[in-house]
């Protein structure tokens, strides 16, 4: 059998008479972006705080002389189920402040016994005899007390690093004035009393620190633990007046700037040859900044010399009634500072806030900040912050702050004017091209924050954003 492999008989194709589409694109000019950034977020701190210019490179924060004694959080350390105390955390106890006898607090730190709990257990009862000093290695307990009216109230809420108790260690006759009940889970460490009684009987140095620490004598303070300015008010005739002063603090914090830096590289041929539309070193060099802008950002929050997180106050430090963060929160989180600016959280958190705004009818204003629309609570804006971290527990931490110098609040620290800048506080420096013919540019920027006064910075912790159940 014989198989016909000739062509098939047909029209033959005619030939090209225009520019085939193909070809016409690749000559084309298309109509296309700027390169597109991910990463980019409104960066709302950064445009919120007031930049004060650092011409030395260091900014000093002089305060009034304030009597602060044992105000940190302890620190535990978890080995499987079993916690124990760092035994120098112990002298963040102010009946323990400045005592360093590594062998007595190493003692002291043994006789500290662990307690789970539950939710719902009563740790303490108001009214019954105070034994025992309780640290709060982890969870959230409730200090209630009775108000005015016989009505029970929350007056405080522990959590991580907190202890109560304290005046159990030294005092007889102390009882509990409120009674503790668990909120979490979670678990105490205690010592007794008695225990530390046997400790203190035989070491002759914590005896004398004890001693040291009984006669000191009352300083003057007013309500923030600041050197208090006599004066006399209220009188008639010549009655002799008080001689005062100011005192300030002897060693004042310096905030140094913090930098961040990076190395562009742009090879001399996409300079050269791929710069239309586009200059592709400006585009790289855009990209490069807004990278920067958010480490920037992130530092700024997160830093453990100046970051916010890391320098809020413990007394500014509060811990929500419930878990969410409810209304009452953010009432109780802007109730110790005038002039609260801003609200800052993570866009989660700020999303629990509308759900339990949503649970209870409420809904928040809105108030213009730089031409956006954004929520409010009592007038205070609540901006966004991916920056804050959300721990596994899916917690999180929402800020509020005072700023600028005139208001003795938070303020950003920055140099503008370097060499071979720009724009104001960016440097870009040539650094030279290599044998590769590769170009290398220094891009660097300076900032840091300063908390000019305590309750300028308050932080709501612990906040729970996960969605509940039903």
């Amino acid at each position: 059998m014989t198989v016909d492999t000739s062509p098939e008989s047909g029209p033959e194709p005619s030939p090209q008479s225009a520019l085939s589409t193909a070809a016409a694109r690749n000559l084309a000019t298309t109509t296309k972006s700027r390169p597109q950034m991910q990463e980019i977020t409104s960066r709302w701190l950064l445009r919120m705080l007031p930049w004060v210019e650092v011409a030395g490179g260091a900014y000093r924060v002089n305060r009034r002389l304030t009597y602060t004694v044992g105000d940190g959080r302890i620190e535990f350390v978890q080995d499987g189920a079993s916690v124990r105390v760092i035994p120098r955390e112990l002298g963040e106890l102010s009946l323990l402040r400045g005592f360093d006898d590594d062998e007595v607090l190493a003692a002291l730190a043994g006789r500290c016994a662990q307690r789970d709990f539950q939710p719902g257990d009563v740790l303490v009862e108001r009214g019954t005899p105070a034994e025992q000093l309780h640290l709060v290695a982890h969870g959230r307990i409730d200090q209630i007390s009775v108000g005015p009216y016989g009505d029970e109230t929350v007056t405080k809420v522990v959590a991580d690093g907190d202890r109560f108790g304290q005046d159990a260690l030294v005092d007889e006759n102390a009882v509990w004035e409120y009674t503790a009940v668990a909120r979490t889970s979670g678990t105490l460490l205690t010592l007794a009393r008695s225990d530390f009684a046997g400790v203190l009987a035989g070491s002759p140095s914590l005896q004398a620190h004890i001693q040291e620490f009984s006669a000191l004598p009352e300083q003057a303070q007013n309500r923030l633990g600041e050197a208090e300015i006599a004066m006399s008010a209220g009188h008639t005739g010549e009655v002799p007046l008080p001689g005062a002063f100011v005192d300030y603090e002897l060693k004042p914090r310096e905030y140094e700037l913090s930098l961040a830096q990076t190395v562009l590289k742009v090879h001399t041929r996409v300079a050269d040859l791929y710069n239309e539309p586009m200059n592709q070193t400006e585009q790289q060099l855009r990209l490069t900044i807004e990278a920067l802008r958010e480490r920037q950002e992130y530092e700024l929050v997160n830093n453990r010399e100046f970051g916010l997180l890391h320098n809020a106050a413990f007394n500014q430090r509060i811990q929500p009634q419930s878990g969410p963060p409810t209304p009452d929160d953010l009432d109780e989180l802007i109730s110790r500072r005038r002039g609260s600016k801003f609200f800052l959280a993570h866009p989660r958190a700020i999303a629990a806030i509308g759900r339990e705004f949503n649970a209870r009818g409420l809904y928040p204003d809105h108030v213009d900040v730089g031409g956006q629309n954004v929520p409010a609570w009592r007038g205070v804006p609540i901006l966004p912050c991916n920056k804050i971290p959300i721990t596994p527990e899916n917690t999180s931490s929402i800020l509020v702050m005072r700023t600028g110098e005139d208001n003795q609040g938070v303020i950003g620290l920055n140099q503008t004017g370097l060499p071979d800048e720009f724009e104001p506080g960016v440097s870009v420096r040539f650094m030279g091209i290599d044998e590769k013919a590769i170009i290398s540019y220094l891009v660097t920027t300076y900032y840091s924050a300063a908390v000019l006064v305590p309750d300028a910075l308050g932080v709501l912790e612990n906040v729970q954003i996960a969605r509940t159940s039903g």
